[in-house]
């Protein structure tokens, strides 16, 4: 049985200082949280280390929010994977949206840090997504399918996540149907071709949606950015109930 994954991806947001009073608040409303998920927190990079340190004795489980295909080098802002295992980090983003459009990031350049995640122990979450402009032209499959299929090559699809984020709906306040999320998530895994590989959600998920999203029989957990962002609110959603 798939184990849902929850995660929060805090993008360029929290100081040292604000990531310590955010877990004070979250912590002790997650500290009873159903075994059947794990949850995800992804800090920005100065705010790992903290982080931590705060959780080391809670199920917070520590993502980054990339990481680079060379464990060192003249890479400058980049992060290798190395780095990142000695601050307990266990899970990748790659692929994300916004390093897509405003670094123009490459399918090709996705795969390879996934697989240097892979290859490091680390867990990579592959996340793909269409445009509102490639979905009104009918392409939305066509390029999530183009995603799956170049970044996931030769990857172990055993030891990662795929997280469908409708570009359209990332911080719009606009949300895909939970039944067109939950057609799209079974339309990837069918197209990676293994049934019990995790895919997530992500899109404007909030307290008022994720009941309903994680009652998808395709939906195996959510990628949230903004809801993650108040400690409240993301541990409602951490803390989500399936009628």
């Amino acid at each position: 049985m798939r184990k849902a994954v929850i995660a929060g991806n805090w993008k360029m947001h929290m100081t040292c200082a604000e990531a310590n009073e955010y877990m004070a608040i979250f912590l002790p409303l997650v500290a009873q949280m159903e075994k059947d998920r794990s949850l995800v927190i992804a800090p920005p990079f100065t705010a790992i280390s903290s982080v931590a340190q705060i959780t080391q004795s809670s199920a917070v489980q520590l993502a980054s929010q990339n990481v680079h295909w060379e464990d060192k080098g003249a890479f400058t802002a980049e992060v290798s994977p190395v780095m990142l295992l000695e601050h307990d980090v266990r899970y990748a983003i790659v692929g994300h949206s916004e390093p897509r459009k405003y670094f123009s990031e490459s399918d090709e350049q996705i795969n390879r840090r996934a697989k240097s995640a892979q290859t490091h122990g680390l867990i990579p979450i592959v996340c793909v997504g269409e445009t509102d402009i490639q979905r009104d032209r009918g392409e939305a499959e066509r390029v999530i399918r183009r995603q799956v299929e170049q970044g996931l090559e030769d990857l172990d699809s055993e030891s990662l996540i795929v997280a469908y984020e409708p570009i359209w709906a990332i911080g719009t306040g606009k949300t895909c149907e939970s039944s067109e999320a939950n057609r799209i998530c079974g339309l990837i895994r069918k197209w990676i071709g293994k049934s019990d590989v995790i895919i997530q959600y992500g899109g404007s998920v909030k307290p008022e949606n994720i009941d309903e999203l994680m009652g998808m029989n395709d939906i195996d957990g959510v990628l949230v950015g903004g809801a993650s962002l108040d400690p409240r609110n993301f541990a409602r959603i951490v803390n989500y109930k399936v009628a």
